[in-house]
């Protein structure tokens, strides 16, 4: 049977690995299962959803545009506007934005958009966090690219070091998955940073594809965007694109839904893509959205509760496992000194379901696994929850 043979270089699911981790395992504790391992809000989407869905339950029969309504394109665009304090007209809906199905779809597609044959004399480059979404490799992989792993540790602030990347692979460089807040270190690439990374892909004639889902859950610093460096940098959208969705914002991962902004050629190439793939999200849904994204107090309510999460673990932790308070999203990133060692013993002995770093990372030659020592916590769920769960861990660890 012909099967495409790039499917074989899809890097394992880390939730595939942890099933196996667990296999045959049980939890010698009667304690409920706490499920940290899975980043999936858990905070009520606000009310206004369900009302809208119910208002235009009509238009479920109806073909949607592939690209995405007009006015759902406008309201997106006005949000960015406001929210990274761009110039009026910079970004129009028109030109500069599409509708997704989450970012997750539009991550996996994005390669398929900017990925040619050859570059350099050689295999393209998709350069990406270490460690890093899932999504990055299957998109590289099954474009055809050499995914790059660019270390992501204490020393280098939990961001690619900019400098460091070898002009070899910068050379053949066709995109650079980068994501601020970063998954799962919660680090904060500042306006610098940005423009820095917008230069080498402007230099090197490569897409720079900011994944920004986590830029609404934030600490005390508000994250700047790429858009907000491009604006800095004279207004030029060139070879930019930034990935947006409700699923954090709104606590709204099922409703599917978001938006890719940037540079009018990509988004232009995009479209026609998604043309053919007929990922449309239905109408009702896109009026649910116009509405998400044109309301603020849902989203400044959310990002209280996650703070008042943090303060609770901070509280507890302390300086253990190299506890750091993070800048944005919802993960803690503890240093445990064996991940997968203390993921086992801490789903044997409290029921706590975590997952180990270097299930979301790869082992760069000469290198220690970047996500070796550590283990990944989503703290999405209430407070008493919450601190339940510290206390196991303080007990097994």
């Amino acid at each position: 049977m012909s099967i495409n043979p790039r499917l074989d270089r899809l890097a394992d699911n880390p939730f595939s690995k942890l099933r196996a981790l667990f296999d045959g395992v049980q939890p010698r504790s009667n304690e409920p299962v706490l499920p940290w391992a899975v980043g999936e809000p858990q905070h009520a989407p606000p009310p206004m959803l369900a009302r809208i869905l119910a208002e235009k339950a009509d238009l479920w029969n109806r073909y949607p545009p592939p690209a995405g309504t007009p006015e759902y394109r406008a309201a997106c665009a006005r949000w960015l506007t406001w929210r990274y304090r761009l110039p009026e007209g910079m970004v129009t809906g028109e030109r500069n934005v599409l509708i997704v199905n989450g970012t997750k779809e539009a991550l996996f597609l994005c390669p398929q958009v900017a990925v040619p044959q050859e570059k350099a004399g050689g295999t393209p480059t998709v350069l990406m966090p270490n460690p890093y979404y899932n999504v990055y490799v299957g998109g590289a992989s099954l474009a055809g690219a050499e995914p790059v792993y660019l270390d992501c540790t204490a020393e280098t602030g939990f961001l690619p070091d900019l400098d460091a990347i070898p002009k070899s692979a910068l050379e053949r460089c066709a995109m650079f998955y980068l994501c601020s807040p970063a998954n799962p270190q919660g680090a904060i690439a500042d306006l610098a940073y940005l423009k820095k990374a917008i230069a080498l892909a402007r230099t090197y004639d490569f897409v720079l594809a900011m994944d920004e889902c986590y830029g609404e859950i934030y600490d005390r610093v508000q994250p700047p965007g790429a858009l907000e460096a491009c604006a800095a940098l004279g207004g030029a959208l060139d070879q930019v694109l930034v990935f947006h969705s409700l699923s954090k914002r709104s606590n709204a991962a099922g409703l599917r839904c978001g938006f890719v902004a940037g540079d009018a050629r990509l988004i232009e190439r995009f479209a026609h893509l998604r043309s053919y793939a007929g990922a449309q999200v239905p109408l009702p849904i896109q009026d649910a959205g116009i509405a998400l994204w044109s309301e603020e107090s849902h989203v400044e309510a959310n990002r209280a509760l996650y703070r008042r999460k943090f303060d609770i673990a901070e509280s507890m932790l302390g300086d253990r496992f190299g506890f750091f308070r993070p800048q944005g999203g919802f993960f803690l990133w503890l240093d445990v000194g064996d991940g997968e060692e203390a993921a086992l013993k801490l789903w044997r002995d409290a029921a706590l379901r975590t997952l180990p770093g270097a299930y979301t990372s790869r082992t760069n030659p000469g290198r220690e696994n970047p996500g070796r020592r550590y283990i990944r916590v989503a703290l999405v769920h209430d407070d008493d929850t919450i601190a339940a769960g510290m206390r196991r861990m303080l007990r097994v660890l």
